[in-house]
This record gives C-alpha cells, structure tokens and sequence, in this order.
C-alpha cells in the first residue's frame, strides 16, 4: 500500500477490522518510513453487468448516473441524502443477484422509478417526465393521475 504523505511502499497494519456497513474490511495502517498513520478498505468488487443502452450501445454500469439521476429528481425534496444513496444501493443490489452479464438501460430506468414512487411522489414525476419523455402535458397529466387513482384489487 502507498504511504499517501511519503510515497513509501513499506508499511504495516496495526488494527483491521469490518466497516459500519459491514461491506469492507478496514484497516489502520503505519508507513514505516514516516510514522504516519492511514486507513485503507478492502472492498470485493461486485461482478455488474454491461449497460445496453436504447441506441444498441455498450457501457459499463455507472452508479454515479443513478445517484445523479436520483439527485436531481429530488433536489428540493425534504428527502435525506442518505435516502437516495440507500435507493441507488438497492439497485445496484438487485443488479449484482439477478447475475447476468449485460442489462436494458430501461431495466434500471424503471426500477429507479419504482424506488421514487415509494420514496417521494414529486420526485417521482420529476423523473418520469424526463426518462419516459412526455411529448406533452397531457401524457404528464396522466401520469400524475395514475399516481391518486386507487389500486384495483385482483379477484
């Protein structure tokens, strides 16, 4: 491990142990070079598939889009911080369990709009109106109707 104050690549761990979230291993570390002290984290790093996007194109998964996504639709919201990032952890969950190598952009669009359904409706149509691309305000309006409209019971 690089000593980030000296660049020396000589140390030693002095404590190690689970992080809070229980998902990495932390671990206290001294440069044997400077004396200095600093916390490195192991992480196993989660097998997420590639992204196929509406156009046919390949990306890697980015869990920066979802948050920023997530962000902007509830910027303004009383909604905490914390929230949002446990909605785009949830996904990025569900994504790693359903263990395919490549996935539909619409796969995760729709799963965020679900998780903002339950979390704020506001945000919600916020993101809806951007993702599913009202052509105008009457396809908005039904969507904001269908958010008050009673659940119909299955017999």
């Amino acid at each position: 491990m690089k000593c980030p104050f000296c660049g020396s690549l000589e140390d030693r761990v002095v404590d190690s142990r689970a992080s809070k979230d229980g998902d990495a291993v932390r671990r206290r570390r001294e440069c044997l070079k400077c004396g200095q002290r600093f916390t490195s984290y192991e992480r196993v790093e989660d097998p997420l598939p590639m992204v196929i996007k509406k156009d046919g194109s390949r990306e890697f998964f980015d869990k920066h889009k979802i948050l920023a996504g997530l962000k902007k639709a509830c910027e303004k919201r009383p909604i905490p911080i914390a929230k949002v990032e446990e909605v785009e952890s949830s996904i990025k969950k569900k994504l790693v369990e359903l263990g395919v190598k490549e996935i539909q952009s619409s796969w995760i669009g729709e799963e965020v709009m679900l998780s903002l359904k339950r979390l704020d409706k506001v945000a919600y149509v916020r993101f809806a109106s951007v993702y599913r691309q009202f052509k105008d305000i009457n396809d908005l309006m039904e969507e904001v109707k269908s958010l008050f409209e009673p659940k119909k019971r299955s017999q």
